[in-house]
């Protein structure tokens, strides 16, 4: 999705605007989207949300399933339109983000320059005449700075089940066209341990406000078959 971002400053970018995005292409081959837990509520009823594993920082991260294969988004469709009433949130910051400025817990507001979004011509500007920033920029500050903490606090949550042994991988057949495919590679809780936590355990599950998260997290997974359906009218429409 990014491909050239660079910090944004008001002499490299002054004369600089953002466009709004009507035209999600830039998603469309994106099959998994990284999702906060505060999402998960509206995500759940549209999208499957499974976790998955880094080992290289040995930590899960819950991302929203969109499609059932690899570098295919189902809910863009041939005009670019979102064919979805939720669309998440690190798709939604596009064409910004956020990079570590190299000092601890402080970051660098950035652009990227090769997206469509960003132009000469068209939308709002990121400067005004005096080389200030704009509202444009201040929105996107506040936005990404949400987006931060609600980040960490999904590293917690995430971390908090790793820690009491909650995930277990996924393994789950779909029909795909006249086929059956294996969907693997991801991670779900437990249903099975989250019923069988102790009184204590619970308790600290819901003063940490995970409770809601952690159920809609259960129920997305019934979305599964809402991608299948979407592949067999892609498929069928292709034909």
């Amino acid at each position: 999705m990014f491909q050239q971002v660079v910090p944004i400053n008001k002499e490299r970018h002054a004369e600089k605007k953002i466009k709004d995005i009507t035209d999600f292409n830039f998603a469309a081959k994106f099959h998994i989207a990284y999702v906060t837990m505060h999402e998960f509520a509206r995500a759940a009823s549209i999208f499957p949300i499974v976790f998955l594993e880094d080992k290289e920082k040995d930590e899960f991260r819950p991302v929203a399933l969109m499609g059932l294969n690899a570098g295919e988004n189902l809910f863009i469709d041939a005009d670019g339109k979102w064919q979805a009433s939720y669309v998440p949130a690190i798709i939604r910051r596009y064409p910004f983000a956020l990079t570590p400025s190299g000092q601890d817990g402080q970051y660098v507001v950035c652009i990227d320059e090769a997206s469509s979004l960003v132009s000469d011509t068209e939308g709002a500007a990121l400067f005004d005449e005096k080389g200030e920033p704009t509202q444009v920029i201040e929105n996107v500050k506040r936005y990404l700075s949400e987006l931060q903490q609600m980040d960490a606090l999904t590293h917690d949550f995430c971390k908090f089940l790793a820690a009491n042994n909650m995930f277990t991988p996924l393994n789950m057949r779909v029909r795909d066209n006249d086929k059956v495919k294996n969907v693997s590679g991801c991670y779900v809780v437990n249903e099975e341990r989250l019923n069988n936590l102790s009184d204590e355990r619970f308790l600290e599950i819901k003063s940490k406000s995970y409770l809601a998260p952690l159920y809609a997290h259960l129920i997305s997974l019934a979305q599964t078959e809402r991608l299948v359906k979407l592949q067999d009218e892609k498929t069928a429409a292709a034909k």
